[in-house]
């Protein structure tokens, strides 16, 4: 199925600029795929205008979650999956997405690999952030990496 996600920019609450991807979406049954290869396309260059609380406590997966669950939403040809977060044990905020009773984190290992547990049994359910909680630019940009000859087009335009 062909998905178009669009990204606009504003000024004075007006339209300016609208980014928007096209691409074939990737069926539920294959979201374990898509987990894997957001994980595959996580790097520093993505996180290079957040800041960090906890730098030396980093690991691959540490900073990322948000865009990569925001990028599993929009890459999956569903509408069953609730973006999610909780503080964790540093008192940061995790995100990721739920179905159900069905967990599916594209970072977890950020804690399980230092023996602790997501903060799954205090989450909630969770609009993202940004005006009209429309889609962050390094989301967009985590998506083309994972959809590869799948992303159909990616256009700004100026209304």
């Amino acid at each position: 199925m062909i998905k178009i996600v669009k990204r606009h920019r504003y000024q004075d609450k007006k339209i300016f600029q609208t980014r928007t991807l096209s691409f074939d979406a990737y069926p539920y049954s294959e979201i374990d795929l898509v987990i894997g290869l957001i994980q595959d396309n996580l790097t520093s260059d993505l996180l290079k205008q957040k800041k960090l609380m906890h730098k030396g406590d980093a690991n691959k997966y540490y900073g990322h979650c948000y865009h990569s669950s925001q990028a599993l939403h929009y890459l999956m040809d569903c509408d069953t999956l609730i973006p999610m977060s909780g503080e964790d044990y540093r008192g940061e905020k995790h995100w990721w997405l739920q179905d159900g009773q069905k967990i599916y984190d594209c970072t977890a290992k950020q804690y399980l690999d230092k023996g602790k547990l997501p903060p799954y049994t205090v989450g909630k359910k969770t609009n993202w952030y940004g005006w009209k909680q429309r889609p962050q630019q390094v989301s967009l940009e985590l998506m083309k990496r994972v959809l590869g000859d799948c992303l159909i087009s990616d256009i700004v335009t100026n209304p």
